[in-house]
């Protein structure tokens, strides 16, 4: 068997989206798994549409997610000579022809086709010229009249259509230019793809795609069209179900390994394993085992999946890609804990990583009381914090053990419970109610900056001695 050759072939009128990012993860697997190639085409030959900055946000795309190339990425637009010497080929062979018809003319035959509730298609009035005409022309290819295409879809089993259902579609435009369905079928010939792993709304391309194929002597590629991904309302995904740029998954806090989990998992199993590392998936992935069903999108299932890998990945992993999410909130983590001891206390607490960042600002930044917040700080407990703020500047090393007595042995002085007290050190030490443990909050932070920010109870002490005499 000749080795395996897939590959991933975008449009660049628009982001990488998650459909687009799974479609380039099933190529990259099964050719990851069969020891091939997998190769990045650019399928810019849109001009009017394709940009500049789609380009860079596939590429980007691709490299968060670490789906590596080995060939490429090969771009269209730098291929129309190629293209041009393959129609030239097919003109003197005879399955291409030159079409003259007018728009007016096709724009007529359509009418009266839709009128008579036929299918709309070119009628063949240019096929047999023997004589050039006159005027602009497209270049149309030669599709056989009778028969059927037929292939072996490798998830969707035997597909058939009648040549008769096809057009004579348009290879070339008056301009010169190639069209899609062409220059697809000359690319894959040129880089000898084996496998076709594409979106099922390419299904119908895939008949008009081998004949010409044929046409030049070429055997066809093995296909799988897979399923589309559907909203969870059973509609066609939308930006309001997820159907987002992948590199808006980045911004949003989710781990790149996390999203490739899930969406292998979206449409594909191996079992009833949920969690699959990348080798995992590499030796378990086999095109066969996606479902032909549409899968449903879920984002409950991924952020539980990003936050197990959050939680269960290397940390210093994880802490590369929080680095990307303080830098972009302008957090300093200069002076501060190593962005690994934050992960160990805030994976359990937060399900991406720019919740993560967020809740983590008062880790490096000073904190501002409220008033919202002071009004938790009543009178009654003001002596008992005052006790643990001056007993926490005598204590001799600054642990987790040593700060949780202080608290502890200051709430049963104070007839408190622990938690009573706890909260308002909290308030003062991290400007909010919600952290991890506060003696583990309070070691991080670090013993000069919480004492700077238990002096402040002293202040509101003072302020409620004037309150009183006033």
């Amino acid at each position: 068997m000749n080795t395996v050759r897939t590959r991933f072939a975008p449009s660049p009128t628009g982001f990488l989206h998650i459909g687009g990012a799974r479609t380039a993860l099933y190529c990259w697997l099964y050719a990851r798994k069969m020891r091939g190639t997998f190769i990045l085409r650019i399928e810019d030959t849109d001009l009017e549409r394709s940009t500049t900055e789609s380009v860079q946000a596939i590429l980007d795309g691709m490299d968060w997610l670490n789906l590596g190339y080995d060939e490429g990425p090969f771009y269209q637009t730098k291929r129309f000579h190629r293209y041009h010497e393959v129609i030239e080929q097919m003109l003197k062979e005879g399955t291409a022809y030159r079409c003259y018809c007018s728009k007016e003319r096709l724009e007529k035959l359509r009418e009266e086709q839709m009128a008579r509730k036929e299918k709309p298609r070119y009628d063949g009035k240019c096929r047999n010229l023997t004589e050039p005409g006159e005027g602009p022309f497209v270049v149309r290819f030669k599709n056989p009249l009778d028969g059927t295409v037929a292939f072996d879809d490798l998830i969707r089993g035997r597909v058939s259509f009648a040549n008769l259902e096809l057009d004579d579609l348009i290879i070339a435009r008056s301009d010169g230019s190639p069209t899609y369905n062409f220059t697809v079928v000359v690319d894959d010939w040129d880089m000898k793809i084996t496998h076709v792993i594409r979106g099922d709304d390419h299904i119908n391309n895939t008949p008009r795609q081998i004949n010409i194929l044929r046409a030049l002597g070429a055997t066809p590629p093995l296909y799988a069209h897979v399923p589309m991904i559907l909203g969870s309302d059973g509609k066609r995904l939308s930006k309001r179900h997820g159907a987002v740029s992948v590199l808006q998954y980045r911004e949003d806090g989710y781990l790149p390994e996390a999203l490739l989990n899930y969406l292998a998992r979206l449409g594909w199993s191996h079992g009833d394993q949920e969690i699959f590392s990348i080798s995992e998936l590499i030796e378990y992935f086999d095109i066969k085992d996606i479902n032909r069903a549409p899968a449903a999108f879920n984002q409950e299932k991924l952020l539980w999946l990003n936050q197990h890998y959050m939680k269960n990945s290397d940390p210093e992993h994880v802490a590369r890609e929080l680095l990307w999410h303080m830098e972009q909130l302008g957090i300093d983590i200069k002076h501060g804990p190593p962005l690994t001891e934050i992960i160990k206390v805030q994976a359990e607490r937060t399900k991406t990583l720019r919740e993560m960042a967020e809740r983590s600002r008062y880790f490096y930044e000073s904190v501002v009381l409220t008033d919202e917040m002071k009004a938790h700080i009543t009178p009654e407990i003001l002596p008992a914090l005052i006790m643990v703020s001056d007993r926490l500047a005598n204590l001799p090393e600054w642990t987790k053990e040593g700060i949780h007595e202080i608290l502890a042995s200051t709430a049963e002085i104070h007839g408190l419970k622990l938690g009573k007290l706890a909260q308002p050190v909290r308030i003062v030490v991290t400007g909010g109610t919600v952290s991890p443990p506060i003696d583990d909050t309070m070691v991080l932070i670090g013993r000069e900056r919480v004492l700077e920010r238990l002096k402040r109870i002293h202040d509101l002490d003072m302020l409620s001695e004037v309150e009183d005499k006033g």
